[in-house]
């Protein structure tokens, strides 16, 4: 009854697949879980906040997927658009800001389009449950959790991961961090 509600609600919070870092993603283990693209967020998924161009840790990951054949897209919340195309300015992949995660459908429509992608081989990487974890969910695709890289300790982000922990504990519950 309502435990069974709770449970539910948590496993579909709940990410797919938990790494400690996005480069501690392999293309090996992309291509074992069948994952052919990948949508990406920016801020503290693959960089701080305040770091407006990939480094080479992030340009070698996304070159390895490229080269591999693992399309991949930038969906960000970010709404300064100087910022997710400065960040793209030399990848050159399809890039999306201001994109009202959870609520992206449309824009992950676009990115998939875009990557010739589908749901079933995609799956979504970012480090907040409320945003890209629930973004992924709600398309029906699978979703890649990190933590991140240097969280925002305001009032709002703090109260976000108070909500997340009983999620995380409910996935730690039953996977092991990869």
């Amino acid at each position: 009854t309502f435990l069974k509600g709770y449970y539910k609600m948590l496993d579909y919070f709940s990410p797919d697949y938990y790494f400690e870092r996005f480069d501690k993603i392999s293309v090996e283990f992309l291509k074992k879980n069948g994952i052919k693209t990948l949508l990406l967020d920016i801020d503290n998924t693959l960089a701080p906040y305040q770091q407006a161009e990939p480094d080479e840790q992030i340009l070698s990951w996304l070159n390895d997927l490229k080269d591999n054949g693992i399309g991949f897209a930038f969906i960000s919340n970010n709404t300064s658009g100087v910022r997710v195309k400065r960040f793209n300015k030399n990848i050159g992949a399809p890039a999306y800001g201001d994109s009202c995660k959870p609520f992206a459908s449309k824009t992950i429509a676009r990115a998939l389009s875009a990557l010739s992608g589908d749901i079933e081989s995609s799956a979504f990487l970012g480090d907040q449950i409320f945003t890209d974890v629930w973004a992924g969910k709600r398309c029906g695709m699978r979703t890649i959790l990190v933590p991140p890289i240097k969280d925002l300790k305001n009032p709002f982000f703090r109260f976000k991961r108070w909500l997340e922990k009983p999620i995380l504990n409910h996935y730690f519950s039953k996977n092991s961090i990869t």
